[in-house]
């Protein structure tokens, strides 16, 4: 990459994990949607993975008291493993630019409607045990397909009573889960270590992000917090609909 190209990357990074710190997701699919007008995404995947790990480490070790555990290893974790290996066996067998179309059609469908509640101040209706688990599993698949469960999983869990500081503990220590087994498995196939310099020296944007995110979950209230979720999803499903990302 170009000087140019490096630091544009840098911002992308900077951002998408800023926005991760803040809302507990959203992070590689951002930069990786973004980073894709500078490199292939077979090329960005093993950087921003291993970053996620680092980054979600973090912040599971810092906010583990807050995280869900009978949630986290009951639905989350199991639902999302065998979704990923789902997707990720299926993945040569589909017709992924269709998929990634309808995917980001239904996230920007979902986050609209959301928003539109939240204006309107219309409580959000518990959904059944079942359906929050077929969701789950779907978000597995999408992130399989695509690495970017996090939408599905985000509408997954829109029925649940978690506050905005919970909510983001159980979704980073479901990253944390499957990036780490992402890298793992980067580290078999020979990917990881050609790209371990570029991951080394965006680092430290990791240290910035978090700090930032941190302090802006902080001073976020649950109203502007929800709002700020659903228009990060809003984002991220015209990210998915956008040319590059159907290459």
């Amino acid at each position: 990459m170009t000087a140019l190209a490096s630091y544009a990357l840098g911002s992308f990074i900077l951002l998408a994990y800023t926005l991760e710190a803040i809302t507990g997701f959203g992070s590689v699919v951002i930069a990786l949607s973004l980073g894709a007008l500078l490199l292939p995404i077979d090329q960005l995947l093993p950087i921003l993975v291993p970053l996620n790990v680092g980054m979600t480490g973090y912040l599971v070790r810092r906010h583990w008291r807050l995280i869900e555990t009978r949630l986290l290893l009951g639905a989350l974790l199991p639902g999302m493993v065998v979704g990923t290996l789902l997707g990720y066996g299926l993945l040569p067998y589909l017709d992924t630019p269709s998929l990634k179309l309808g995917f980001g059609a239904l996230i920007i469908w979902f986050a609209s409607r959301e928003l539109w509640r939240l204006r309107r101040a219309i409580p959000s209706t518990r959904r059944p045990a079942w359906l929050t688990r077929v969701i789950i599993l779907g978000a597995g698949i999408s992130h399989g397909l695509f690495a970017s469960g996090g939408p599905l999983l985000v509408y997954g869990l829109a029925g649940t009573e978690l506050d905005k500081a919970r909510l983001r503990a159980t979704l980073i220590s479901v990253w944390f889960t499957l990036n780490s087994l992402l890298t793992l498995a980067f580290l078999f196939d020979g990917r990881l270590l050609p790209a371990l310099p570029q991951v080394l020296t965006y680092a430290p944007l990791l240290l910035l992000g978090v700090w930032l995110g941190e302090r802006l979950h902080r001073r976020i209230d649950e109203r502007h917090f929800r709002i700020a979720t659903y228009l990060l999803l809003l984002v991220t499903g015209f990210l998915l609909l956008a040319p590059w990302r159907l290459a």
